[in-house]
């Protein structure tokens, strides 16, 4: 056996050694991603929502809540409805530490907001100081970092900062959720803001948080704020 053939053969088993795994069922990744052909095959693209609050609809256009009280976000690209498999992906990823399976929601995400309306800057919601002492991580950062990098566009997290400790909104109903965060997001005096930026969050459920974030971002001069997110509760 010659040295090119001993080179080949361990370049193969390398690459079956270290291919990538499906994050979600462990068989063999496909295309290079941590997904396997059939999970890849399954996550529910938001194809057609409400422009607005990308809440999943039969037909494109705004919702009827939206229609009747226009929210603060002007446009939401919402990427996926939340199932499976972002229903394994997501809370492995916020609450278990599992940053590979950020990397992949990012991944995923940045195809499609691509073609999303482009601002002047990528604004991650924020964590507060002290959730972010016991989980380690900002998750909307480590979802809005590699999105910037991958659609060349600049990351502001300084922007927005969380100054109140609110309760988890998943423990809250509708109501709950909106006064939960009010008054839980400033602007520091001394940033300059840009006219137009796109918000990055995991899971958009009521939006009430982005909705928060958005009101807080145009009263301190921004002109337009979107949401970007990897998926929406219908």
């Amino acid at each position: 056996m010659d040295a090119h053939e001993v080179d080949g053969g361990w370049r193969r088993a390398t690459r079956l050694l270290f291919a990538p795994r499906c994050l979600v069922c462990r068989e063999r990744g496909h295309k290079g991603v941590d997904l396997c052909a059939s999970c890849a095959e399954q996550p529910p693209w938001n194809l057609v929502c409400c422009e607005r609050c990308g809440l999943p609809m039969p037909v494109a256009g705004a919702c009827g809540d939206c229609l009747r009280k226009p929210p603060a976000l002007t446009h939401t690209r919402a990427v996926f409805v939340y199932g499976f498999p972002l229903d394994r992906l997501v809370p492995r990823f916020k609450f278990h530490r599992d940053l590979a399976a950020g990397r992949l929601m990012a991944g995923l995400m940045a195809g499609s907001l691509a073609s999303a309306p482009r601002p002047d800057a990528i604004v991650p919601v924020p964590l507060h100081v002290h959730r972010m002492r016991q989980r380690g991580y900002d998750q909307a950062l480590e979802l809005a970092r590699p999105l910037a990098a991958s659609l060349g566009l600049p990351l502001r997290t300084d922007l927005l900062q969380r100054v109140r400790a609110t309760a988890p909104q998943s423990e809250l109903d509708a109501d709950q959720r909106q006064r939960n965060v009010a008054r839980a997001f400033v602007v520091p005096p001394a940033v300059l803001p840009p006219p137009h930026v796109a918000l990055v969050d995991d899971v958009m459920t009521t939006g009430a948080t982005l909705q928060a974030a958005a009101r807080t971002l145009l009263k301190a001069g921004v002109m337009r704020v979107d949401a970007w997110v990897c998926a929406r509760v219908p």
